[in-house]
């Protein structure tokens, strides 16, 4: 009884392995897409899905700040709460919302983009650790300019 129920385990795993092999290229493409990864690891200083580094080159030598896009920063990790009010967040070009904030100065708002406000939503570089300290910056000064 035992025999017969391994030879018919084996059997059954044998079958399916061959099933397997006998996808279609369309079907394994199926399920590449399915079991695809969620997200990748992205470390400081590297061009990750399009996120603007200090450290991308730009046309010159490899190792060459580039300009940061602080419009592309904000575009791309900053968007969805300060065009929204999202979790309390300033929203972009609501002047009334911005007067207490930038009268503690440029230094401050920074700090409070890269390190994150206890107390509120505002988390440490808005929950983006691949974001080089300096595209937070440009970031912060796009959305400190376009709040005045």
């Amino acid at each position: 009884m035992i025999k017969q129920l391994v030879f018919t385990t084996l059997a059954l795993a044998m079958v399916a392995a061959v099933q397997a092999v006998e996808l279609t290229d369309e079907q394994r493409a199926e399920i590449e897409a399915r079991i695809k990864p969620v997200g990748d690891v992205c470390l400081q200083g590297e061009s990750c899905g399009g996120a603007p580094t200090a450290m991308a080159a730009a046309g010159g030598a490899a190792g060459e700040p580039a300009a940061v896009d602080g419009e592309g920063t904000y575009n791309m990790a900053c968007m969805a709460c300060h065009a929204t009010g999202a979790g309390g967040a300033p929203m972009v070009g609501d002047t009334a919302a911005w007067v207490d904030r930038l009268a503690k100065g440029t230094d401050a708002l920074h700090d409070s983009g890269l390190n994150g406000v206890a107390g509120t939503s505002m988390m440490a570089k808005g929950g983006r650790a691949d974001l080089s300290d300096e595209a937070v910056i440009a970031a912060v000064d796009y959305m400190i300019a376009n709040s005045q």
